[in-house]
């Protein structure tokens, strides 16, 4: 077999929320393979808002034609069901549910003239569980997996391939918090086989693969990008398999497995 390559050479793509993060590191692994990116973040230019639509629309406008988008934008809140207010349920719904909506519907707007394309939205491991603290934000990732199949499947049809990374915990500014406290860390990364958190330029290395035409065959798609986390029903790593070293689990040179 030949070696493979991701190569993005004479695409165009678009970001949201690539200011940072792993938008940020998305927009540049596009670009090391080679992709024109523009990038759409509030952070960066305020009056562009996920949120608001007349806004999207001009700045997806002044693009042009896209091949590639990624719906990345999303934030979080950390509250306990009962504690989470109707303005954070309502902010979390339209920023990470319906922004991504508009970016994926502005995104079919352009691509279905052209007959082809492809979409990679950020999803969480969280579309897929119920992590506590996070309901208004476990809800809108859940969401997102409803949007990715339906236009998967309305516009295959067209040559548009519409997939959807799922990271883990990820070092990004949002979790700054939980990388800041080892104790936390080491009972959290019990449960990932490989042992640690991860980088956001691993998510963006995902994310460029599912945009590239190394993925022709792939839509509807949800990516792990987690270190195993949901394949581990129990906890994977205790004083018998190794020792936590403050941000990491390493494996003991004779690790035990057994009782």
């Amino acid at each position: 077999m030949p070696h493979m390559r991701i190569d993005l050479a004479g695409q165009r793509a678009l970001v949201t929320g690539g200011a940072r993060g792993i938008g940020a590191a998305a927009a540049e692994a596009l670009r090391a393979c080679g992709a024109e990116v523009i990038v759409i973040d509030k952070l960066r230019d305020p009056p562009v808002d996920v949120t608001d639509t007349q806004a999207l629309e001009k700045a997806f406008a002044r693009a042009g034609d896209l091949d590639i988008v990624v719906a990345n934008a999303g934030t979080a809140v950390f509250h306990r069901l009962d504690e989470t207010s109707d303005a954070e349920w309502r902010r979390l719904i339209d920023i990470n549910l319906t922004g991504i909506f508009h970016t994926v519907r502005l995104a079919a707007r352009g691509m279905k003239p052209r007959r082809r394309g492809a979409i990679v939205l950020t999803a969480s491991t969280n579309s897929f569980d119920g992590e506590a603290d996070l309901i208004a934000y476990n809800a809108t990732k859940a969401g997102l997996l409803g949007i990715l199949r339906t236009a998967a499947n309305e516009l295959g049809p067209w040559g548009i391939r519409v997939n959807a990374v799922c990271p883990g915990l990820i070092r990004t500014d949002l979790t700054a918090a939980h990388f800041a406290q080892p104790e936390l860390l080491r009972d959290y990364f019990r449960h990932i086989p490989l042992g640690r958190g991860g980088a956001p330029e691993e998510v963006a290395q995902a994310i460029a693969f599912l945009a590239s035409p190394l993925a022709s065959y792939i839509s509807g798609a949800t990516l792990l990008v987690d270190g195993g986390q949901m394949a581990a029903k129990f906890s994977v790593w205790d004083e018998r398999m190794g020792r936590f070293a403050g941000d990491h689990w390493e494996l003991a040179d004779s690790p035990s497995t057994t009782a």
